[in-house]
C-alpha cells in the first residue's frame, strides 16, 4: 500500500470543566506524511498526539475537518454512503474488543459477513471455519465473550475483521488492556497477519513489536508527523532528544 496524507486537519468542539462551550480543539495540526509502497505502517508517540485520532480517518470512522488522503492513488471519501462502502474493503480492532455480549465467538464472526456482506449463513461458516482453526480458537467458538479471557477475545475480534477478506486492517492499541502473556498471544496472531502478506496500519506503544513488524513508523506527537520513515533508519538513527528518550523508555518497558 501506499498512503498520501497532506495538511490533514482534525478539529473537535472544546467544552469547559462546567460544560459550557470553549471553541475548538485542534487535535491533527495540518499533518502530513507520504509512505512508500509498504505492507506495514505503525503509528508510535506519546498519549494523546493523536494516533487514534489519525487512525479512524484512514478507516474511514472520521472525515477530517480539511486536508487530504490517499490510499493506492485513491482518495478517502468524505460523503456518508462512500464512506460506508470504503468500510466494508477494510477491518478494524479497538483496544476494547468490541464483542457483542449476548453472542458467542462464532455468532460474532458470522454477523458481518451475513448482514453486511451479504453471505449466507452456509457459506459464512465455511469461511470462518478454517481461520478458527488454523488460530487455535475452535474450541472457543461457541462461548460468550465473557467466557473468554481477554487474549482470546482480542484473536476473535482480529479474526472477525480477517474473515471479510479486507483490503487492509487498522489496529488501534489492540495489546494495551492485556496482560503479557495474552499480549503475546495477540502480537503473534497480528505477525502471522504481517508474513502473510497483509496490509496493516497499527498504533501501538510495544516498540520491540513495532520494530520487527513494520516497513514504516511515523511518530506523532502534538497532532503532527515529527518524524517518519523506514522502520530499521528510525529506530536505530534517530537523533531527535523528544523521540530517543520516548523509544528509550517504551524499549525498556
Amino acid at each position: 500500500m501506499n498512503l498520501v496524507i497532506d495538511d490533514l486537519v482534525q478539529q473537535f468542539p472544546a467544552r469547559t470543566a462546567e460544560g459550557r462551550s470553549a471553541g475548538t480543539a485542534t487535535v491533527l495540526d495540518r499533518l502530513s506524511f507520504t509512505t512508500g509502497e509498504i505492507g506495514a505502517l505503525v503509528l508510535i508517540g506519546p498519549s494523546g498526539g493523536g494516533k487514534s485520532t489519525l487512525l479512524r480517518i484512514l478507516a474511514g470512522l472520521d472525515v477530517p475537518t480539511s486536508g487530504r488522503v490517499a490510499f493506492d492513488g485513491c482518495p478517502l471519501p468524505r460523503d456518508e454512503a462512500s464512506l460506508r462502502e470504503y468500510r466494508r474493503t477494510v477491518g478494524t480492532v479497538f483496544q476494547a474488543y468490541n464483542l457483542f455480549p449476548h453472542l458467542t465467538a462464532l455468532e460474532n464472526l458470522l454477523l458481518p459477513l451475513v448482514h453486511v456482506h451479504g453471505l449466507s449463513e452456509q457459506a459464512a461458516r465455511e469461511r470462518v471455519r478454517g481461520p478458527l482453526e488454523r488460530f487455535r480458537l475452535a474450541e472457543h467458538a461457541h462461548k460468550r465473550p465473557a467466557e473468554l479471557s481477554g487474549g482470546q477475545k482480542q484473536r476473535i475480534a482480529i479474526l472477525r475483521a480477517l474473515v471479510v477478506q479486507p483490503k487492509r486492517l487498522f489496529f488501534d492499541e489492540p495489546t494495551s488492556a492485556l496482560d503479557p502473556e495474552m499480549r503475546s498471544e495477540v502480537l503473534d496472531m497480528i505477525s502471522e497477519v504481517r508474513a502473510e502478506g497483509g496490509q496493516f496500519v497499527l498504533v501501538t506503544h510495544e516498540m520491540a513489536f513495532a520494530r520487527r513488524v513494520a516497513d514504516e513508523v511515523a511518530f506523532i506527537a502534538d497532532g503532527r508527523v515529527v518524524a517518519g520513515g523506514p522502520a530499521a533508519a528510525f529506530f536505530d538513527h534517530s537523533t531527535a532528544p523528544a523521540i530517543r528518550r520516548f523509544l528509550n523508555l517504551t524499549l525498556a518497558t
